[in-house]
């Protein structure tokens, strides 16, 4: 006579793993490898630009061919409010906080991905690839920002002396990419179809975030809530009216778009953390 006997479907609860996500032992890890970031970004920056013609001065065309195709094509058809600023001043400060977030967004949302020889072999917190993606498009966009110098003295307008709001608006801007890449370059190695949408998603949101416009095309009952949406929006009136309109930025939405950032940035660390454990089985 034969007895049927049940095996367990999962193990015991107590033989279960739970990875309990820490974040401030995660920072001081991150911190700890601060000089392998640096190492990244910068073997990052070379193999971006060896054996180019132009090399660092890629950094600059991007954002000046957006800038002239804007002023060219989208001035003509758009009825723009630059309050008497340049047109290509306008906008040029538009692109520089777009640039560093789509660059950002490119290179890092793909990281983990490009590295995997690195990944499979070497333990390190995963972070650093999106993060040393991020130092890349950072100097690239430092980088640009040279050319706004050669436009200030082009056009014989001054910024104005409430350019100290920058860094705080510089530090949300900071923190919404980075949460943004975080929780990207984590995802998309899970969902690969995400990796061809991006491209899509960002030349699509060139278009929705107030670059070549001002935010006041965006109807005034509808700010907050836009504001919440794109962080990007506000940043970028912010630098506009800080730089070129001698204006404190607006605080109800400056507020707004720096909780959202806050939230993401927190969010897409500790999705990222809980993902990082099969990034190299999936990989």
């Amino acid at each position: 006579m034969t007895s049927s006997v049940s095996l367990p479907t999962e193990p015991p609860r107590d033989l279960r793993f739970r990875r309990r996500l820490r974040i401030g032992t995660s920072l001081v890890e991150l911190w700890r490898a601060r000089e392998l970031v640096r190492s990244m970004a910068e073997r990052e920056m070379r193999a971006r630009y060896k054996q180019t013609v132009l090399g660092f001065a890629w950094a600059v065309v991007i954002p000046v061919v957006y800038m002239v195709v804007f002023t060219v094509f989208f001035r003509r058809v758009a009825n723009v409010n630059t309050r008497g600023v340049p047109y290509a001043l306008f906008t040029y400060v538009g692109l520089l906080p777009w640039t560093f977030f789509s660059s950002s967004l490119s290179l890092g949302g793909t990281s983990l991905l490009t590295n995997l020889s690195i990944l499979n072999k070497v333990y390190c917190p995963r972070e650093i690839f999106p993060f040393a993606s991020v130092s890349v498009a950072a100097i690239d966009t430092t980088v640009a920002t040279g050319v706004l110098g050669v436009l200030f003295a082009v056009t014989t307008f001054m910024p104005k002396a409430t350019i100290v709001w920058v860094p705080v608006l510089l530090a949300v801007q900071v923190a919404f990419t980075l949460g943004v890449v975080l929780l990207f370059s984590s995802i998309i190695v899970y969902v690969r179809d995400l990796r061809h949408l991006l491209p899509i998603a960002l030349q699509l949101g060139l278009f929705a975030t107030p670059v070549a416009y001002g935010l006041e095309a965006i109807p005034s009952r509808w700010q907050w809530l836009y504001a919440l949406l794109n962080p990007l929006g506000p940043v970028i009136d912010g630098y506009r009216r800080t730089v070129l309109f001698g204006q404190a930025p607006d605080m109800l939405l400056l507020g707004l778009s720096a909780l959202t950032a806050t939230v993401l940035l927190v969010a897409g660390y500790a999705a990222f953390k809980r993902l990082e454990t099969g990034i190299a089985d999936v990989a």
